[in-house]
């Protein structure tokens, strides 16, 4: 079999500056074939397996494909989705009424606008799906079809994590025994962005990273997602069939920051709808999250983060504004380098 390829985007730059600056889609952004990485020969799984690291370590962003996700099952939940939203408004009063943090939630742009005042322009769906699965009661065939699709992402995730583990010169269990992945925090958000015929251009979601460890992204063919990279946003432009990666800030803690959780954004334009579903994994709520011993003791600094319960994590970062990667910093370790006159500089 081939190696891993990577996808060939068309140059798209697009003129613009501030939040809202323009991206532009190029070529490069990572591609990990599954069937290689999982059932390849040995050659092949190793070369793939350091693929999959110079992904996480240089982009924090990359396209799975044979993934083993029917397509037929990604539009059978789209297309749930669909009804969802378009149910009265009175058959999902008790979602929409509900707490940012309760396991289910309907709403309009921010999941925590109570503390953030940033304009999002997006209708969205969440809902936990493990350790328990929780989901609306209507339409009446969305809880099937999300649990099915809650399950064969969540496997595909932590096979990911086993691989990526491998990738950091660990044994490929270490890092789900280490956060407890068995009881692993899933959340599912289903995003339905509006059209928008002005001439500017406005944020679905602004540009932030994840809380979790890795999340899985699939859209309705209209693309919206864009991904920092060195400094410049770049539009994430899907091979057909394949399955964005985005890698999450537990997975940069816990590699003691060698692999970047990656900054990304949605932009509304155009007069389409786009929507697109998320499947994201995190640790055990009571696992506390570290770097690898062996990497912080490898790295010049040392130790990059200091532990911190997941759960507690996720309470700094839901109970902040949305701010790019800010909440790494409530774990960050400051180093304090001595100049030729003995003076801390931070």
């Amino acid at each position: 079999m081939a190696s891993p390829s990577h996808g060939h985007f068309p140059n798209r730059p697009i003129e613009d500056s501030g939040e809202c600056a323009g991206a532009s889609s190029r070529d490069g952004v990572p591609v990990i074939d599954l069937s290689i990485l999982l059932n390849g020969d040995a050659q092949e799984q190793s070369r793939a397996i350091r693929d999959l690291g110079r992904a996480c370590e240089d982009w924090g962003f990359f396209m799975v494909i044979n993934h083993g996700v029917p397509e037929a099952l990604q539009e059978a939940l789209m297309e749930s989705c669909k009804e969802l939203y378009s149910l009265p408004r009175e058959e999902k009063a008790e979602y929409i009424a509900a707490r940012p943090k309760d396991p289910i939630r309907i709403g309009t742009g921010l999941f925590y606008s109570d503390v953030d005042d940033a304009v999002c322009r997006r209708d969205y769906v969440k809902m936990i799906a493990h350790p328990e699965f929780h989901c609306p009661a209507k339409p009446a065939n969305l809880r099937e079809i999300t649990m099915e699709y809650s399950i064969r992402t969540r496997e595909l995730l932590l096979e990911l994590v086993q691989a990526i583990s491998k990738s950091l010169q660990l044994d490929g269990g270490w890092v789900s025994e280490a956060l407890n992945l068995e009881s692993c925090f899933q959340i599912l958000v289903g995003n339905n962005y509006p059209p928008y015929a002005g001439s500017d251009r406005v944020m679905g979601i602004s540009a932030h990273s994840d809380h979790g460890l890795l999340t899985l992204l699939f859209q309705n063919g209209v693309d919206g997602l864009e991904v920092n990279h060195n400094g410049q946003w770049l539009l994430a432009k899907p091979l057909p069939g394949s399955l964005f990666i985005i890698t999450g800030d537990q997975l940069e803690i816990v590699s003691n920051g060698r692999y970047k959780a990656v900054v990304h954004r949605a932009l509304v334009r155009g007069e389409q709808t786009r929507m697109s579903f998320v499947s994201m994994i995190g640790p055990c709520l009571d696992a506390i999250v570290e770097p690898v011993p062996e990497l912080a003791r490898s790295a010049p600094q040392g130790m990059e983060f200091r532990g911190i319960k997941y759960r507690d994590y996720m309470e700094h970062q839901q109970s902040s504004r949305i701010n790019k990667k800010a909440a790494l910093d409530i774990v960050r370790v400051q180093h304090n380098i001595l100049t030729c006159e003995g003076t801390p500089n931070n």
